[in-house]
């Protein structure tokens, strides 16, 4: 399907909604009208699709009664859902890998079931009490996944492969979130990987976002835009602020409005359609009201769209 800036869909991030209600439950645990509830903040900040992220929600992990709510509580809100995104549940995780790769096969599971066409994964890890402690986690190194290790990279390669596959039997796509530090963490390895895995329903989703706020040298952004976005399937964008000082070599960057930060969404939106990228995106921001600053960044995105469909 070729979409337009009036229907390409553009779908709200789940990041400022926290697992725990406020009164200590889990979200998991909630009926589905306190879903419906959630959802309903999402649909009047003006979205008409939703990103399931498993911050706040873990459809893998529900029954499939649970996941019949689910879908109802997302008609009832008016919301359809591109993705799920399965956040920090690295398959080759050397603590929980092996029940990250079982997770995964859930929600790819859940994803049909709700009729959703893509899971987006990652190799990330969960943030260190280190991280959690500072105003923004990526100001503090995190795990890394080992460099040069031919046996770990295998690994992977075959995990994602048996994902990929598990996918294309049930009609699911994969989307492969880049993300620092990790065989998804440049442009070049991230290519790589994908290259190795070599299947047709999988992809790179590229947030560039998780690169640009490290602090410390990166790659240029028109770069990583060239190598990644004609393998791209699915895209969280978000955008940072980014100050460097030659003098001192330090770095460092804060959460931006798409529009306004270091990275030009104008030219890598354009860049990405003209060679083929046809996916949904999925606004982010971390920081102060999130879901509103997310509603800005779906309008500036609409701004700037085809009017036309190709």
């Amino acid at each position: 399907m070729s979409y337009t800036a009036q229907n390409w869909p553009i779908a709200a991030a789940m990041l400022q909604f926290p697992n725990m209600a406020s009164d200590g439950t889990s979200v998991q645990d909630q009926s589905a009208a306190e879903w419906t509830a959630t959802l309903f903040e999402v649909a009047d900040a003006g979205f008409s699709e939703v990103d399931l992220t498993d911050g706040w929600l873990r459809p893998g992990d529900l029954s499939a009664g649970r996941l019949e709510e689910l879908k109802g509580a997302l008609c009832e809100a008016g919301l359809t859902a591109p993705a799920i995104s399965a956040i920090r549940r690295s398959v080759i995780d050397p603590a929980d890998g092996d029940e990250n790769l079982a997770y995964s096969h859930r929600t790819i599971d859940a994803a049909a079931a709700l009729g959703v066409p893509v899971v987006s994964v990652g190799l990330h890890r969960p943030l260190t009490p280190e991280q959690r402690a500072v105003l923004w986690f990526w100001t503090v190194p995190g795990p890394k996944d080992p460099e040069g290790d031919r046996d770990t990279w295998d690994k992977a390669v075959t995990r994602l492969r048996e994902l990929a596959g598990h996918a294309a039997e049930v009609g699911v796509g994969l989307s492969l979130e880049m993300y620092e530090d990790t065989y998804l963490g440049t442009a070049d390895s991230a290519v790589a990987l994908l290259t190795d895995i070599d299947r047709d329903n999988v992809g790179l989703n590229p947030d560039l976002g998780n690169l640009l706020r490290m602090q410390r040298p990166i790659e240029s952004w028109e770069s990583m835009v060239e190598k990644t976005l004609p393998h791209a399937n699915y895209w969280h964008v978000k955008n940072y602020y980014r100050s460097e000082d030659p003098a001192t070599g330090a770095v460092f960057t804060t959460p931006a409005p798409l529009e306004s930060g270091f990275m030009s969404y104008r030219k890598a939106v354009r860049f990405a359609i003209g060679n083929g990228f046809n996916g949904a995106f999925c606004v982010e921001h971390y920081g102060g009201d999130g879901l509103s600053v997310s509603a800005s960044n779906r309008d500036y995105l609409r701004r700037i769209l085809p009017r036309k469909a190709a």
